[in-house]
């Protein structure tokens, strides 16, 4: 069995008070827009008891579907709708990664796991993403 390659990096650097200044105007209509329902509930708890945790949680999951696309190199062209791709806590805290129909069929056809860095500073957020390549055994196999 062959090791698989890197597929695809992403990578995005975030002002947090570009996401306030839009969710000043749009309000829940960008959270709908922006997260998946998971997502949206770990932002409501967030922001229900600290506002500033709950504009911090949503500008790091923005950069994280940005660096996600990039990575996948369609950018926010379909399948990629902002929506579909969540980040969720794995056990132990680490970032994961949730795709949704169709963005997972068409994703988990051309790639291996997807691997998400998050950080966020008081006024910046990033996020790095890493796409793996699929294994040489799992293309023979659905070839």
């Amino acid at each position: 069995m062959s090791a698989p390659g890197i597929a695809g990096i992403g990578t995005d650097l975030l002002r947090i008070e570009r996401i306030e200044r839009v969710y000043a105007r749009h309000g829940e209509r960008f959270v709908a827009r922006i997260l998946g329902p998971d997502e949206q509930a770990v932002f409501r708890r967030r922001a229900a008891r600290d506002p500033r945790r709950g504009m911090r949680y949503l500008a790091t999951r923005f950069a994280a579907k940005e660096a996600f696309s990039k990575a996948i190199g369609l950018g926010m062209h379909m399948p990629m709708a902002w929506s579909r791709m969540q980040v969720i806590n794995l056990p132990g805290g680490r970032p994961g990664v949730r795709l949704s129909k169709p963005l997972a069929d068409w994703y988990h056809a051309r790639f291996g796991p997807a691997h998400v860095s998050l950080t966020d500073e008081h006024d910046m957020v990033a996020a790095f993403v890493i796409i793996e390549a699929l294994s040489a055994d799992v293309e023979v196999r659905k070839s």
